[in-house]
């Protein structure tokens, strides 16, 4: 086999794929990219990458950044082959490369972000983007509202100077840029929140508040947060996706794998203008929020509402899930009868014909993605994903039975053990709570409906309660195969009806 070439800018006239064509050591940056994992490089730096390559945008590249102890790891690879990344495109009857070149450089990781907040107060910076995860913004589950109680937020309004959370350095630049008489920047979330960009506002600003109600006021009145919905399966890189760059000869450290689909729809509100997106795919919307419910509701609430039976039967995969007979039926059942039923139409795509499109692209064979990282962080997902969705159900008398179930297979994931017997290990911020409440429901169900950060009143709701207090003890007695077909033969019996 031939040497692999080692990733880098010296190096890009060797490679045998799809590469920069455009002159790296012209690009300035107008970016701050705030977690730069694969979903990142594989989704925005793309459509940047795309615009460059057409001869525009070359005022726009991103800086990557990170506020966390282990960004660093990523920032060493990156830094290593000269922020490019390796992009393989896992369409089930092709493999394609392409190497991205839009990230220019990544700041370092310290203590207080002095690096993170002097870049993002630079006027050349129009834009600070992040993709932070879910749970990431400090929202009250149940509220919905800003948990500024908590300790890195009551940190960050004590010690504005030196902020441990990407917010508080955002709101640190931002004084220094109201301070310095420079314009402000926009703020875009690219994470998976209904109304991101709204979440993204009331964190920025009401952490401001807690130190500096002016600068609060300030930013209410010059700093832009539109709403996006962000679309694209990027798997986890371990050895699999190394070997597929090596099999393109690439030596890529942090090579990221991605389906061959992505989706971006976003609120044309910049305050300091944006590159256009939109000349690469993009979609600019007033109604981002039509987009971001049936991706959520279909998309995020239907990897839920399969990865967790996935962990309890030991399958490793998404897409083995899919293959497996009775978790495919159950999740187009309670797709087009408890989710779709609550998404409105966009235009060029009913929710039906939605839900066809995801089951296709969840059983992609070459997308390795693993159960374990679906499931991570249920106790954001399910009452960011699930939860609003049942309660739709419910308001319009309409049934939960499968959506009970979802949350029943969860609370028997969450006891910590396989049907086999192996160890599921910590998978959740709040995982010890959650096996406390899990090993308690297995002999008293309504105990898991107890946690009322996470279901609020729901327990008070029979149809949904009696629902999950039924199904829990029957996989628990029974297992994950029967549960699914006892669902399907009600499921069958309800539409004879």
């Amino acid at each position: 086999m031939d040497e692999l070439i080692s990733l880098s800018n010296a190096t890009l006239d060797q490679l045998n794929v799809e590469r920069p064509r455009y002159d790296r050591a012209a690009l300035t940056a107008g970016i701050v990219h705030i977690g730069v994992g694969n979903f990142h490089r594989a989704h925005q730096a793309w459509y940047l990458h795309r615009l460059m390559q057409g001869g525009q945008a070359h005022d726009w590249a991103i800086i990557g950044a990170g506020v966390r102890p282990y960004d660093a790891a990523m920032r060493d690879k990156l830094l290593a082959q000269d922020c490019l990344t390796t992009l393989i495109e896992l369409d089930p009857k092709n493999v394609s490369a392409e190497v991205v070149g839009s990230m220019i450089g990544y700041l370092p990781i310290e203590e207080g972000n002095a690096p993170l907040i002097r870049q993002m107060s630079d006027p050349a910076i129009r834009i600070v983007a992040m993709t932070v995860t879910e749970s990431g913004y400090y929202i009250d589950p149940v509220t919905k509202g800003f948990d500024g109680a908590h300790p890195d937020l009551v940190h960050d309004a004590a010690r504005p100077d030196a902020p441990r959370t990407a917010f508080g350095a955002i709101v640190a630049a931002l004084r220094a840029r109201r301070n310095a008489g420079h314009g402000s920047f926009t703020g875009l979330s690219c994470d998976n929140l209904q109304g991101n960009g709204d979440i993204l506002r009331q964190t920025v600003v009401s952490l401001a508040r807690m130190s500096d109600p002016d600068l609060a006021d300030w930013i209410e009145s010059n700093v832009t947060f539109p709403n996006s919905m962000v679309d694209c399966i990027a798997p986890a890189t371990g050895p699999k996706e190394l070997a597929l760059a090596a099999d393109f000869g690439i030596k890529d450290a942090a090579v990221v794998t991605h389906e061959a689909f992505r989706q971006w729809v976003i609120e044309d509100k910049f305050c300091a203008g944006r590159p256009a997106w939109d000349q690469v795919g993009a979609t600019f919307s007033d109604n981002v929020h039509a987009y971001e419910t049936m991706k959520i509701r279909i998309l995020n609430a239907g990897h839920q509402v399969i990865a967790n039976i996935g962990e309890i039967l030991a399958i490793e995969t998404i897409a083995e899930c899919m293959a497996h007979p009775g978790i495919r039926d159950f999740f187009g059942k309670v797709q087009r009868t408890e989710i779709a039923p609550t998404v409105a139409p966009v235009p060029g795509k009913t929710p039906v014909a939605y839900v066809d499109l995801i089951e296709e692209r969840f059983s992609n064979p070459r997308i390795v993605d693993t159960t374990r990282r679906v499931a991570y962080d249920g106790s954001a997902r399910h009452p960011g994903f699930v939860l609003p969705i049942l309660r739709d159900q419910l308001a319009a008398g309409r049934s939960v039975e499968g959506l009970a179930l979802v949350e029943a297979f969860w609370a028997r994931m969450c006891a910590g053990t396989r049907e086999n017997g192996t160890v599921i290990e910590a998978n959740d911020p709040m995982w010890n709570d959650l096996t406390q409440a899990a090993q308690s429901a297995k002999s008293r169900p309504a105990a898991w409906l107890e946690q009322r950060r996470i279901y609020g009143d729901l327990i008070e709701s029979k149809p949904f309660s009696e629902a999950f207090c039924k199904w829990l003890p029957l996989i628990w007695t029974q297992g994950c195969e029967t549960a699914l077909s006892e669902y399907a033969r009600h499921a069958h019996e309800k539409a004879s009806v």
